[in-house]
């Protein structure tokens, strides 16, 4: 029996994203590697931090917004330091300051996707409400940590079901929260300039009139990082876990304003295009592999993590 998968890439249907990305081209040349002993502890502590989380998310939904999202951000932090991935966050992320009369709406986070340490990745710095595969809601135990967080689902293999997902999408924003999406709606491991936002979930920021906040996410190498095509999710942890010097970038680029773009398509090759120019001008090894950026700019983290 396969491991299950996290949200990322999928053919249940022939409507649905694909990538041209396989294992066997984007794993290769993963950089160099930990020892063995430090990849068993490596993966033992990442199990128990989210073992720690699962057990805890019940009583951390209880809790207020401002606080939830700081114990997510520690908790997301823990992950990626377990898992030995360096964490570089570029840009000012926005105010949490309490806000007072009526919800404002919330904010629409798009990010290219890379592999399953981009959902730690983004919530170590936004935390928000995840969109991902209704199957994750029949997974055990996590299905039910999920649905108790807040995930939105969308079941990808129905069309029919995509405006109820965007109307729910829209309701999050309107009431203030932050909904994260992956609008290529399928892993890329850095080739080309990545998928095509899907415009659907930017429908529901223009119907709430929630800004959007694009998102790039970057690795080196990318090998190592890269969850793509039908790769087993144990070997992506063990690649990562194995990495000797595996960094994460996250960028926050400028909000794209609601009233701007009147258009989701338009608004989501806004998005897009924001995310490819910045990674046009960063160097690559190969097409598969990205060079690893420094920390710079407003802030950063750096964990062993």
């Amino acid at each position: 029996m396969r491991t299950p998968r996290l949200p990322g890439p999928g053919a249940a249907s022939v409507w649905l994203p694909t990538a041209p990305c396989t294992p066997e081209g984007c794993a290769a040349g993963a950089g160099p590697a930990a020892g063995a002993a430090r990849a068993v502890l490596r993966l033992t502590a990442g199990s128990a931090v989210v073992t720690a989380g699962i057990l805890l998310a019940p009583a951390a939904a209880l809790l207020g917004v401002r606080l939830r999202h700081r114990l997510t951000r520690h908790w997301a932090r823990a992950v990626l330091r377990a898992f030995g991935v360096r964490v570089s966050v570029v840009g000012t992320p926005p105010g949490s300051a309490a806000r007072h009369g009526p919800p404002r709406p919330g904010e629409l986070v798009v990010a290219n996707h890379v592999s399953w340490l981009d959902i730690p990745l983004i919530a170590s710095v936004l935390p928000g409400r995840m969109l991902a595969k209704s199957e994750l809601r029949r997974w055990p135990v996590l299905g039910a940590v999920a649905a108790r967080g807040g995930t939105l689902f969308l079941e990808r293999d129905r069309l029919r079901a995509l405006p109820a997902a965007v109307a729910a999408m829209g309701s999050a924003l309107r009431g203030g929260s932050r909904v994260v999406v992956f609008p290529e709606g399928s892993t890329w491991c850095g080739r080309g300039e990545g998928g095509r936002f899907r415009p659907a979930a930017f429908q529901a920021a223009l119907d709430a009139g929630a800004a959007v906040r694009p998102v790039r996410l970057s690795y080196g190498p990318t090998g190592a990082a890269a969850f793509v095509g039908d790769d087993p999710l144990a070997a992506s942890l063990w690649r990562v876990a194995t990495a000797a010097r595996l960094t994460a970038e996250i960028r926050l680029l400028p909000p794209l304003v609601p009233g701007s773009r009147t258009d989701r398509r338009a608004l989501a090759r806004s998005a897009q295009l924001a995310v490819a120019r910045l990674s046009a001008n960063r160097p690559s090894v190969s097409v598969h592999q990205c060079d690893s950026s420094s920390p710079a700019a407003a802030s950063s983290s750096r964990t062993p993590s």
